[in-house]
């Protein structure tokens, strides 16, 4: 009988033992491995809202802004995400954005320079006026929010080992149509403004790319014809998530040697020849 209560005992304690080691592993590995933060512009529709939305399942700490505030908002509920409602052209916007996270989460492992306007004129009937809108829109922020998160960086007592930039341009940056001078150069600078940051930022351990996105079908897929998909050499046009997953992959903590590269998603269109039959 001795015997048989002594070994019930030590049964029981090597359980009790178990049991605690394994909740103080999962205790240790939650306060290792905190969510990573992700700051998306132009978040509330399109790409942006798709990138909202991937990040957030995957895990990740949300927060985007938009000049659009009914769908920011909406986009925030239905993701769990905050919104934070700018205008991406307004240099105070987004200092006001970005201090707001640094504040609320002590740093910004990830930016995502998304938000864009594609307005398309005539070399003769447009203006200086049209050109710079584009280009504050589209070129300046990226600008603006790479410097303030180096000089987050800079100032940071622990340095944070990990960091993104991903900026979203366009295959536009190497082919054109007529009337898109605005948008080709501010999608040309993006592209140069990457691999310069790459440059600048690697002190801080900051990888900086960009993604140039060909056809992305942001309405409603459906409509889209026999003819629109067949004509790109992977035979679909694409979606949202083609670019969203690109990002996840590149925010990937081994991904680091990938560095000031512009990464085309276009179904292949950009290495087709054309010519008028």
């Amino acid at each position: 009988m001795a015997d048989n209560y002594i070994e019930k005992q030590f049964e029981q304690y090597e359980a009790r033992k178990s049991a605690w080691q394994k909740s103080s592993k999962t205790t240790l590995r939650k306060k290792e491995a905190p969510k990573q933060r992700v700051f998306i512009t132009g978040g509330a529709q399109g790409i942006g809202k798709c990138l909202v939305e991937s990040f957030c399942k995957a895990g990740w700490q949300v927060a985007f802004c938009d000049v659009n505030s009914a769908t920011g908002t909406y986009t925030a509920t239905a993701t769990g995400a905050t919104f934070i409602a700018a205008d991406v052209s307004k240099e105070e916007d987004l200092n006001r954005c970005m201090k707001l996270l640094f504040d609320a989460w002590g740093d910004i492992d990830v930016i995502i320079n998304n938000a864009g306007i594609s307005e398309f004129k005539g070399i003769i009937t447009s203006n200086v006026d049209d050109f710079d809108r584009i280009i504050n829109t589209n070129l300046r922020p990226v600008f603006i929010t790479s410097r303030l998160l180096a000089l987050h960086r800079k100032s940071l007592t622990l340095p944070n080992p990990f960091g993104r930039i991903i900026n979203i341009s366009s295959t536009r940056y190497l082919m054109s149509e007529p009337d898109s001078e605005g948008y080709a150069a501010s999608k040309g600078g993006i592209n140069s403004l990457t691999h310069a940051l790459a440059a600048s930022l690697a002190e801080w351990h900051i990888t900086v790319n960009c993604i140039a996105p060909g056809w992305i079908e942001t309405g409603d897929y459906s409509a889209l014809r026999t003819e629109d998909h067949e004509q790109h050499p992977s035979r679909r046009v694409g979606t949202p998530l083609d670019i969203a997953r690109a990002c996840l992959f590149l925010c990937q903590k081994d991904n680091d040697f990938i560095n000031g590269e512009c990464i085309t998603i276009d179904g292949g269109m950009t290495k087709k020849m054309h010519y008028v039959p």
